[in-house]
């Protein structure tokens, strides 16, 4: 049993959103798909770090969620920006198991044990504005990190990370949700939400303070999950 990540596959398989209009991203599900299916099997684990599907309403997700469904292995979904579907932890589950997606479980003030790791995690926000309706955001996802990780307190496996937005970026950084990790003890923070090359080339991918980060967007990763270790 193996641990991997992979974040932002912006699907849209029952909107109409295409991603293939942005360089790199031509045919990226069946290429998404082909990899996926090269590395994991059912016995895995796969975490996908947030921009799940383009879908406005958690009712109109479910050829997005039929097809990761479909794929090997369990998953395990945070929130990113563009999850406008997203809802109340309770009605996520519901219509998980309503409509049999039984492979998918959602990381929301909550975690899962995993091999050798404790799955934790949240959202996150931007770090380069201090207006205040973005101290204020900022300030409810490091109460939802903390949540996630109190839950894990009482296991002896790593505590893992994952976030949507990146806590460190272009010689930013968040110094609220990092030193909540150093409080933790996390060692690793797995993200995404950078796309491009451009963009892809500021972010921060090593060892800082302690603490291991990785990029993990699709197309950094050339829609390729990577194994955690």
């Amino acid at each position: 049993m193996s641990l991997f990540a992979i974040a932002d596959p912006h699907l849209s398989l029952g909107t109409d959103k295409p991603m293939d209009v942005f360089h790199g991203w031509d045919n990226y599900v069946e290429r998404l798909t082909s990899n996926w299916k090269k590395l994991i099997t059912d016995n895995d684990t796969v975490v996908i770090g947030g921009d799940i599907s383009w879908a406005m309403k958690l009712s109109e997700t479910e050829k997005d969620f039929e097809y990761i469904n479909s794929l090997p292995g369990k998953k395990i979904l945070l929130k990113g920006n563009h999850d406008y579907w997203w809802d109340t932890l309770s009605k996520i589950n519901r219509y998980l198991e309503k409509k049999g997606f039984d492979s998918i479980k959602i990381l929301f003030n909550n975690s899962f044990e995993v091999d050798n790791y404790v799955i934790c995690g949240t959202r996150g926000w931007i770090i380069d504005s201090d207006s205040e309706e973005d101290k204020r955001i900022l300030s409810r996802e490091c109460g939802r990190l903390r949540l996630s990780l109190d839950t894990a307190k009482d296991s002896d496996k790593e505590k893992t990370v994952f976030l949507h937005y990146p806590p460190v970026y272009a010689g930013y950084k968040c110094d609220e949700i990092i030193d909540i990790f150093k409080e933790y003890g996390v060692k690793r923070c797995y993200y995404g939400h950078i796309h491009g090359q451009n963009m892809i080339k500021g972010a921060f991918n090593g060892e800082l303070d302690g603490i291991t980060y990785r990029l993990i967007s699709c197309d950094a990763l050339s829609f390729m999950p990577i194994l955690v270790r």
